[in-house]
Order: structure tokens, then sequence, then C-alpha cells
């Protein structure tokens, strides 16, 4: 038995997915309840609780682990935690339920459908601004996070979930959909004890490629973990990633090195805050690292290019155990003829390719040719197909 590293908090993995002989009753118990709608963000958090994702939460998060999270990121208990997990209403609603009370979660963008019940612990009104100058750095409306934060309820209601509905997600993206459990079983299969997780939600170009070989020559094998939640307009859907990563790994890489799967996550592109927390969910996932490069989770020009990686050597010993692995800028040097990193290349910027998501989908949009030194020619052909695909519907 392989020895991976232990879920966050060191107890076993938390699932708050009902018994599929629990669930039937649940469903219909819930018709009684009072219905409360979630955001696509609410959702995404809804669905990483049920499959253990956040363990130990055992629901939406009270107002003393609220704040703890935004001041020090630590929940009230101490445990370090860097996002707030949060379920808000209306102030109306709020007044209507009642603490002890059990409600019905809905998917307000699925047709209202029942996905879990709760039982309301707390209710209390948080500071949206201060909320969003702990986990963004910035108030900004522009930033897509804040402008998530300041639409939501004035009021959060905190308390423990039982899920009996995880909607389309496990059917729609089938093998892509792996649970905490599921992966650590992966790994033990592989042999794998030391695991890198590389979070993406873009097809993977050159600099993601070179990436993810430096992490496969210091650990046993890469877990590439994409985004499978809401992403923003433009952004290539799961299933084009899928093809067009696994065309990647089928065609450059040795066989047992690198794996894919998905999960429900939906980007808050909160910069350094977010990639501590997505290095706390990979913990649950088995994952001993996390792939840390330019710019991690950030938007627009929010945060310094190594922010993310910076934030790591403030936490205090035994805060996490997945660790970053931080890798410079990547890009394609002519001179060296080959990838390379700021630290291995030591030729200017007129020799570089720099390499981006953005960058490729402009390309393609575009219909303009590109360069086996920016992206590999099988993974091109994957999303050129996409994009025709897009001008014919």
């Amino acid at each position: 038995m392989i020895d991976f590293v232990p879920p966050h908090g060191g107890g076993t993995l938390l699932s708050l997915l009902a018994a599929e002989s629990q669930r039937a009753e649940l469903k219909n118990k819930a018709r009684g309840l009072m219905v409360v709608p979630m955001s696509s963000r609410e959702k995404s958090d809804l669905l990483l609780l049920s499959m253990g994702a956040y363990t130990p939460l055992e629901g939406f998060m009270g107002e003393a682990d609220w704040q703890g999270v935004c001041q020090d990121m630590k929940l009230e208990n101490g445990l370090f935690w860097p996002v707030p997990v949060t379920l808000s209403v209306t102030s109306n609603l709020a007044d209507s339920i009642q603490i002890g009370q059990e409600i019905v979660l809905v998917d307000a963008e699925e047709d209202n459908l029942p996905m879990a019940v709760m039982t309301v612990t707390e209710k209390y009104q948080p500071n949206s601004t201060t909320e969003c100058t702990a986990v963004f750095g910035t108030t900004d409306d522009a930033h897509p996070g804040v402008q998530k934060v300041m639409a939501q309820g004035p009021v959060n209601l905190a308390g423990k979930v039982t899920v009996f509905d995880e909607g389309d997600f496990p059917e729609m993206f089938a093998d892509l959909y792996v649970r905490p459990e599921e992966s650590r079983q992966m790994f033990q299969d592989l042999g794998w004890s030391r695991v890198t997780a590389f979070q993406t939600r873009n097809p993977m170009h050159r600099s993601h490629e070179h990436l993810v070989k430096i992490a496969i020559d210091v650990t046993d094998g890469v877990f590439i973990h994409q985004v499978l939640g809401k992403l923003k307009p433009g952004d290539i859907p799961a299933d084009v990633r899928v093809n067009a990563i696994d065309a990647m790994i089928r065609n450059y890489f040795s066989e047992g090195t690198a794996i894919q799967a998905g999960y429900p996550i939906e980007m808050r592109y909160a910069g350094p805050r977010e990639a501590l927390f997505h290095a706390l969910i990979r913990q649950n996932y088995g994952c001993s690292h996390l792939i840390v490069g330019r710019d991690h989770a950030g938007v627009g020009d929010y945060y310094g290019p190594f922010d993310a990686q910076e934030i790591f050597d403030t936490l205090w010993e035994g805060a996490l155990i997945t660790q970053p692995l931080k890798i410079d800028i990547t890009f394609y040097c002519n001179k060296c003829d080959g990838m390379a990193t700021a630290k291995t290349c030591p030729h200017g910027p007129e020799e570089r390719i720099n390499i981006s998501g953005t960058c490729q989908r402009e390309m393609l949009a575009n219909k303009e040719e590109i360069s086996p030194k920016f992206s590999r020619p099988e993974v091109v052909s994957v999303l050129r197909e996409y994009y025709e695909s897009l001008e014919i519907s």
C-alpha cells in the first residue's frame, strides 16, 4: 500500500453525497422544504463538498469561519483555509428561514433542480468589501471574482449539507469526473506516491507541456486536472480540451507518466489565494505537489507574475502538506532551439516566442498559422476542427 499525502485536516475524506439507497427518500423529503436557489459558483462549491474535495468542511461556512478565512486564512478551529465557501440569499428569503430549519438547495440555472438538503445553523451578514479586499486584493468591480461577490445576496446561510443529486456533471463528463477517492486509487494502481497536479482551463500548448514534463522528471507522474465549472466567454469547452490533451499525451508523453481528469470547480480568479486553494484541494485528491507557474489563477493585471508562488512562503508550518512546484516563465527560444525558462535561457526577449492560451485562441479564431514551436500540430488539428464547427453552426 502506497502512502499518499493525507486529506486536509489529517483525517479521512469527507464526502457529503448521500448513499445511493438514501437519495430517493431525500429527494422526496425535499419537495416539502423551502427552496433556496444557488448561483453557479455555489453549485460548484456544493459539488466539491459532495465529492470530498473540500474535506473536512461539512457544509457552507458560518460567520466565525468566514471571518477567520478572510483575516487569517484559518477556520475557527485554526485549520488552514484560504477562500470562503459560502451560500448567500436575499434579505427577504433569509427572514423567512428559521435557525434549525431544513431547506432544499436548487440549481437556479437548471430549472431549479433540487440537489441537497441543508440544516440552517446560522444567518449572518458578511462585509463584501472586506471579503474582496482579503481574497482578491481589490474591490475593483472589473475583477470577475469581485463582481460575483458584490452581486451576492446580503445574508449568508450556514449549515451542514447532504447532497442527493449532482445534476448532469457525472454523466456529462463521464470518465473525466473523478472524485478524490478515485484519483487516489488511480495513483495506487500506477504505483505513484509523489504526484504533481497541473491545473488547466485551456488546451495544452508547448509551455504547458514543458511545465508538465519538468514535473514528471521530479515526481512519479502528473495529474492533469481540468476545470469543468463555468468558464469565461471564449474559453474552449472541456470535451475539446480533453481531445486536444489526449492528442498531446498520446504523441509526446511516455506511457504511464500523465493522466487527465476534471473537477467541477468554478474559477474565482483570486490569484495567490486561489493558488493556495488549488493546492489544498489537490491534497485531498492525493497530490503531493501543484505546478504553480506564472500568474496562477490570475486575471488582468491584478497580481504580479509570481505572487501566487510567493504566498506559499508566508504559510505557517503544517498549514498545507501539498507543496508548490514553482516554475519560472516558459517560452520557446529560437537561439536555444527549444523550450526554456527564464532561469535556464540566457538569451534576450528578441529570441523568445512567448506562448499563451489567449494568444492561441486569437490565432485560431483568426485562422492564422500556428508554429509547432508554439503548439503541437496534433493539438492544433483538434482545435481547428472545433473552431470550424463554430463557423458552420
